[in-house]
């Protein structure tokens, strides 16, 4: 492997120009292609296999003139004071309402309150239902204009007048501040860290030009492959943050190998020999775990994880080609302004060449290296002081609550929520999340009939409508109000009586099959499908990166407590997660409008996101030890060589990866504000307490027991050769320092 990679960085370096070219190509094709495609399809969601995902597909297919997928809005209306809405005066207004409703472009019909009897059992609420001809994210401006104009109409008569629904502008959207702040933060830290503008700008520039051609990439195939806009979400995020990682590793070699004196060539061939290396077993531990969201079998998690893993290819090939082309053109600039006098001008005497080795032998350890000394003197404290810290941020993680985005969970100044609220207040709790139930039978209205009386008397039932029939009378639609809110656990407890005494009256009925479906019911089966799916995963992911990172680093020790590190840093994360978005703990700091359930998804996105974020962290420190330990270092040298070569990078390349994920906390999409927050304190958590404290106290304890691989699987397992000691052995490039006779310029 690092022979190879290293031919292939001294043919980018050597044919900087061809690479260049053929990049710029990718970048701009990509980008006409996804100008030119069509428009992505709107956002779905589907559990392929659960209850609720055959109810809806029954729905669509016996149901067509339904328009299941179109928009729909409910608008409230409320009385002012203890005024009746039912009154001559203010029934008019309701009615003038509606009247406009109807009027407003793609509205396909509006049901009139007082014909569908959805007055409330005080008389001071009513509520409209309306209807669109397109589905949400093929309303114009004109549409939702007009929904909003009306409604403003009737609040100046002195109705309050709110609106949910799909159909009803969210004010969340992203703005793109996210990658901005992120950007700006990382030039800083990239500069702060080589102390070149040029530098700094080649892992900004190659990142940009990576993610740019996954993100282009995803949208030209969006249509062809059904990838909505929000698909590159995850890849946004991701992809930005490796690729300025990987690049800042590699750049960060050349450098130092250019210090120890190679010539520029040899420079960029090691660098891209041995720290390409580590970029390329660090990128598969990341692809791995995106690509594994593909078990958990919801079509939304899988397109999202593929995309943010082929972005995330992309920027691995950005970093072992992109990167040593462009430093070809600047193989001196790339260096701190106060290192490049001796690189460039007239070669050093023999006399100047021996004052600056003097100069080199005398300089004090880095901070990386003072810190390994530190840690290595007391490995036994360090560890446990690391462990009961992460141990104390992982406790609110077990009072973890999982819920899906509704109206009920956004912030109370919108009309979503104020809708919500209102419909609770007048119909009770349950009005907001009504239970679906489908029922197949010869004589679906009879069989329906014998389903309502049975389900009517099922402890926690508000109500149940009549049945609904289609017109070849073989399926029926019955709709359950539960007698609490679609948050109520005793309305999950409810969907599960309901399910089944329907198990049981088919047996007495008719009935084909009998299926409840609705909010609470997609929640539950979505929870389950996310359980049944957590433990194949971790296996799939965990197990793949584990015979990886064996491969890699030739131990067996090493990938275990890498694994047993991410446990920590992501039980960490997710009770930092649960004390702010859920126990509201700095809400305001965060602009956490409203405190509730985490979004079920997130875990398990983190799991995937931050075990190949972890693993990255591993291999990048972790690989210079290996390195130095395969070259004869002691363990305890080998830590404080890594410590001294990679603390620096590894640090500059975490800040630099929190302040991209951080970027996103500013965004006003809650999922997006939710998961930037996760992926910061992880990698914050990760990089700094697991990596940078926990690995070096437990290689000093483990001594030279860390590298310990059994004789018969070290014959089994391939040699990748990732430390680079076969390049050492190469003729054509020197191992040790070298006289000054290299002449750069650049």
């Amino acid at each position: 492997m690092a022979t190879f990679l290293s031919r292939l960085g001294r043919f980018a370096f050597r044919r900087r120009g061809l690479v260049v070219v053929l990049w710029l190509l990718a970048f701009f094709g990509a980008g006409f292609a996804a100008s030119t495609a069509a428009a992505p399809p709107a956002d779905t969601f589907s559990m392929p296999g659960t209850e609720s995902q055959k109810a809806f597909d029954l729905l669509q297919k016996q149901f067509p003139d339904a328009r299941a997928d179109g928009a729909a809005a409910r608008v409230v209306v409320r009385a002012p004071g203890a005024e009746k809405i039912t009154s001559p005066a203010r029934k008019a207004q309701v009615e003038r309402l509606v009247a406009d409703l109807a009027e407003a472009p793609q509205v396909a019909v509006v049901a009139d309150p007082f014909v569908t009897n959805a007055v409330s059992g005080d008389r001071t609420t009513v509520y409209a239902y309306v209807t669109y001809k397109a589905k949400a994210t093929e309303l114009t401006d004109a549409a939702h204009d007009g929904l909003t104009g009306a409604m403003e109409r009737a609040r100046d008569a002195g109705l309050a007048v709110e609106a949910g629904g799909d159909a009803v502008e969210i004010e969340q959207a992203m703005s793109g501040t996210g990658e901005k702040l992120g950007i700006l933060v990382s030039a800083v830290v990239l500069l702060l860290t080589f102390g070149s503008l040029i530098a700094a700008g080649m892992p900004l520039l190659t990142a940009m030009i990576g993610v740019g051609i996954g993100i282009s990439a995803i949208t030209a195939l969006g249509s062809t492959l059904g990838l909505s806009s929000t698909t590159s979400t995850l890849a946004m995020m991701i992809g930005l943050a490796v690729g300025i990682d990987y690049a800042l590793f590699i750049v960060s070699r050349y450098r130092s190998e250019i210090a120890e004196g190679r010539e520029r060539a040899d420079a960029a061939s090691l660098a891209v020999g041995t720290a390409g290396s580590a970029v390329v077993f660090a990128g598969l531990t990341v692809i791995i775990a995106l690509a594994g969201l593909a078990v958990v079998n919801v079509p939304m998690l899988t397109k999202m994880g593929l995309t943010a893993a082929g972005t995330v290819a992309v920027a691995v090939l950005v970093a072992i080609t992109f990167v040593p082309a462009l430093l070809g053109f600047a193989p001196v600039r790339v260096l701190a302004r106060r290192d490049r006098k001796q690189y460039t001008g007239k070669p050093l005497s023999p006399r100047q060449q021996r004052k600056a080795d003097k100069r080199a032998a005398r300089s004090k350890p880095n901070l990386g290296a003072r810190w390994a000394g530190f840690v290595l003197r007391r490995p036994v404290a360090v560890l446990l002081l690391g462990v009961l810290g992460l141990g104390a941020a992982a406790v609110p993680a077990a009072s973890l609550e999982l819920g899906l985005p509704g109206e009920g969970s956004m912030a109370p100044h919108t009309t979503q929520r104020k809708a919500y609220d209102m419909l609770a207040g007048s119909f009770g709790p349950g009005f907001n999340g009504p239970l679906t139930v489908t029922v197949e039978a010869k004589d679906a209205k009879r069989a329906a009939e014998r389903v309502r009386t049975a389900l009517e008397g099922v402890r926690g039932v508000a109500s149940v409508s009549p049945a609904t029939t289609n017109p070849s009378n073989d399926t029926a639609v019955v709709t359950v109000v539960p007698a609490t809110g679609p948050t109520d656990t005793r309305t999950e407890d409810l969907v599960r009586s309901l399910r089944a005494t329907a198990d049981g009256t088919e047996k007495r009925t008719d009935a084909t099959e009998i299926l409840v479906a609705g909010q609470t019911a997609m929640f539950i089966d979505f929870s389950q499908t996310l359980d049944d799916a957590l433990l194949p995963y971790l296996a799939l992911v965990v197990g793949l990166a584990f015979l990886l990172l064996m491969l890699v680093f030739r131990s067996v020790l090493v990938p275990l407590k890498a694994a047993l590190g991410f446990l920590l840093s992501v039980s960490a994360a997710l009770g930092a997660v649960v004390a702010v978005f859920q126990w509201g703990w700095l809400a305001d700091l965060f602009g956490v409008d409203q405190p509730g359930p985490v979004m079920s998804t997130l875990p398990i996105f983190m799991i995937g996101v931050v075990f190949g974020l972890a693993m990255d962290y591993e291999v990048f420190l972790v690989s210079r030890m290996r390195e130095a330990y395969v070259h004869g270092a002691r363990p305890a040298e080998a830590v404080a060589t890594g410590f001294r070569y990679g603390g620096r990078v590894v640090s500059a390349a975490a800040i630099i990866m929190t302040s991209v994920f951080s970027g996103f906390i500013v965004e006003d999409n809650d999922f997006v504000k939710m998961i930037g927050f996760g992926l910061a304190a992880a990698v914050l958590f990760d990089a700094f307490v697991v990596r940078m404290t926990l690995v070096p106290a437990l290689f000093a304890l483990l001594g030279r027991h860390a590298w310990w691989l059994p004789k018969w699987l070290d014959r089994l397992l391939p040699n990748v050769d990732v430390e680079g000691e076969k390049l050492t052995r190469r003729p054509g490039i020197p191992s040790g320092r070298p006289a000054r006779e290299n002449h750069l310029v650049g």
